[in-house]
């Protein structure tokens, strides 16, 4: 479990808090520097928030000497979108993956369930008695490690890596900041959710050598022409339920296989930031066929309910205005869960 605030004393002998967070950084950097091999998860179908921050990680670690490899359960390669930011070819096949890592860090990832086929590695490095290192930014993350630091107020993964690296004494070169910002920049929505700390923190980036432009386009702004034919079939289906969601509204697309035939991973995960925008919704989800009746599910909130609530309550987790789950059986059933799911969720204030 992540630790509890500790207590030191200041000269008149008041008690002072120490920030668990800080603590857990602190242990992380020690454990870290002295380790000699190190293996980074991210999740499956790994973001830019999970592999940037593995990825700038790795890069720290290996300047230090130290062996890496980055891995992720699913697919076999990262995301095209994503493979620029690997210039060290840090990134394995998940089959390349040792049975127990001496020392395994897993980024942005909230549960086990979210590793995929890689999840038995934490059981057998524990099991071992090697480290597992969670970082992570969600609210939901079921501290599955043997040392957690997990801050729910950081926007991005990447702000508390960023952290760490201070810690360790890393040089923040383009190639980390790239990772970095990658992770930043989509995580915020380009910053539209974004505090003073984390636009201090991006400004850090810049002055790095990051060109936001290069950077951003690749992750947010191209699509192949056949996205659009996808994109046009999937909103022409789409469903707006004004009563669901407590009354607030609640807006539903489906993505199936024959849908997103040929296109890639990111190219469907962005269909929800286009139902999201639906003016009578408070709620967004879209429903993503990974395999004949299997999905993956994106949930977003504007700003009153607690979909992190909902999706917990459908197997999944994440943040209170975003969040997902995986669920099996046909689309029309895995609608009514979330339906049921949204109608007790907590309303935010």
């Amino acid at each position: 479990m992540r630790g509890q605030p500790d207590s030191g004393r200041t000269g008149g002998g008041q008690p002072v808090a120490v920030d668990p967070v800080e603590q857990a950084v602190a242990e992380a950097a020690r454990k870290l520097s002295e380790a000699s091999d190190v293996t980074l998860f991210a999740h499956i179908n790994p973001d830019a928030d999970a592999l940037g921050s593995a990825l700038a990680l790795g890069r720290a670690l290996r300047r230090r000497g130290c062996a890496v490899r980055v891995s992720f359960g699913m697919p076999d390669l990262p995301p095209i979108s994503l493979r620029d930011l690997d210039g060290d070819d840090l990134v394995v096949p998940a089959d390349e993956v040792p049975a127990a890592p001496p020392v395994l860090v897993v980024c942005d990832t909230g549960s086990l369930q979210r590793l995929g086929k890689l999840a038995d590695r934490v059981d057998a490095t524990i099991a071992a008695g090697g480290d597992v290192i969670v970082i992570d930014h969600h609210v939901s993350n079921t501290r599955y490690g043997t040392l957690h630091v997990v801050d729910e107020h950081a926007e991005a993964t990447v702000m508390i890596v960023l952290r760490l690296l201070d810690e360790l004494g890393a040089e923040l070169d383009l190639p980390t900041a790239r990772c970095l910002y990658a992770g930043l920049v989509t995580d915020t929505r380009s910053f539209r959710r974004a505090s003073a700390s984390t636009h201090r923190a991006a400004a850090r980036l810049l002055e790095a050598g990051v060109d936001p432009e290069a950077t951003t386009r690749p992750l947010l702004d191209t699509h192949p022409f056949a996205w659009m034919n996808m994109l046009s079939v999937v909103l022409g289906e789409a469903q707006l339920e004004p009563t669901a969601a407590q009354g607030l509204g609640f807006v539903h697309a489906t993505v199936r296989l024959a849908h997103s035939d040929g296109l890639r991973s990111e190219d469907v995960d962005s269909v929800i930031d286009v139902v999201r925008t639906t003016s009578e919704a408070e709620v967004a989800a879209v429903l993503k066929e990974t395999a004949p009746d299997h999905w993956s599910v994106s949930l977003r909130s504007d700003s009153r309910v607690d979909v992190g609530h909902a999706a917990a309550a459908c197997g999944g987790g994440g943040h209170r205005l975003a969040s997902g789950f995986t669920a099996q059986g046909p689309a029309e059933e895995i609608i009514a869960a979330m339906r049921k799911a949204l109608d007790e969720a907590p309303l935010l204030d």
